[in-house]
């Protein structure tokens, strides 16, 4: 179906909306028809926003659709990074916390213009890995998403959280330092629709400042990932402290991994979800230290519209 134009004060403008009268009444055109080389072909369609898609993890393309001009990011951020484990030590004075993973740059509900057929090329972070248990080791960072049209240029990049890590320690001491993961960060190149109106998947006309379904649940959010938390060390042999948490991602409405528990024989940190970080392990349990966590996958999420 080619884009249909129509003269308004003898000038050719290509047609959004039409209308036609039905029983002596003006009403919007879903579909038109013309007849082409003796065939009634489809020339008009009324755009209506399409539903939402999600990537996961991973790089690829997809094709704008015909009669869409902009893309709507319901959801989009960077991975969260990993946390390492705990760390016990022979009569150093003290024992360590693994700090928690930070979690990754992000986009709740913008609009962005985009080019009908254009190619969108994509990349989604993973979580960043855990690392083991050690006095000197370090947490992976979590990878960055991006999104950018072979017409319109790149859109945004999400950068992921820093991992955690806990260093320069010995098995008789010194205590390791421990460092919690840093937050991802957000550039934003797209050009961003801030008004205008669209035909929802219902066909009826709403504002884009409707548009509040992510994370964050307001139109046009988007920021930088948070740092994990970082327990440290606690004071006296054989003193127990558990496994720090990892940041919240989504400028705190989507939880970080929990800390491990140092209670009884323990239990390992937990992994972040959608771009959260990963809790870091405790020490002193029973068996010794407990591990770290990966930090939440990243993603993307969205939708096609055509905005008037």
């Amino acid at each position: 179906m080619a884009n249909t134009y129509g003269k308004v004060s003898g000038t050719f403008q290509e047609i959004d909306n039409a209308y036609g009268k039905v029983s002596g009444v003006w009403q919007e055109a879903d579909e038109i028809y013309g007849k082409v080389s003796g065939v009634w072909k489809l020339v008009f369609a009324a755009f209506e926003a399409t539903a939402i898609q999600t990537l996961t993890p991973g790089s690829g393309t997809f094709t704008v659709p015909q009669g869409a001009n902009a893309i709507h990011i319901q959801a989009a951020i960077g991975g969260g990074g990993g946390a390492v484990g705990g760390a016990d030590y022979d009569k150093a004075g003290g024992e360590s916390s693994g700090a928690g993973g930070g979690s990754g740059g992000y986009i709740s509900d913008k609009v962005f213009t985009v080019v009908e057929g254009e190619t969108l090329t994509y990349a989604v972070g993973s979580g960043g890995a855990n690392s083991g248990i050690g006095y000197n080791t370090t947490a992976s960072g979590g990878g960055t998403s991006t999104l950018s049209g072979s017409t319109t240029g790149s859109l945004f990049s999400l950068t992921g959280g820093g991992g955690s890590s806990g260093t320069g320690g010995a098995v008789k001491g010194p205590l390791r330092s421990n460092t919690a993961g840093t937050g991802g960060s957000p550039t934003i190149n797209g050009s961003s629709l801030t008004s205008g109106t669209f035909r929802n998947s219902s066909g009826v006309t709403v504002n884009v400042t409707s548009l509040n379904g992510g994370p964050k649940g307001v139109f046009n959010d988007f920021g930088a990932g948070a740092a994990g938390s970082n327990n440290g060390n606690c004071g006296g042999d054989n003193c127990r402290i558990g496994g720090s948490t990892g940041a919240p991602s989504y400028a705190g409405t989507i939880s970080g991994g929990a800390g491990g528990s140092s209670s009884g024989s323990g239990t390992n940190g937990t992994a972040g979800t959608r771009g959260s970080g990963g809790g870091g392990g405790a020490a002193q349990v029973n068996s010794g230290s407990t591990q770290g966590a990966a930090g939440g996958s990243g993603e993307i999420q969205y939708g096609f519209l055509r905005v008037q």
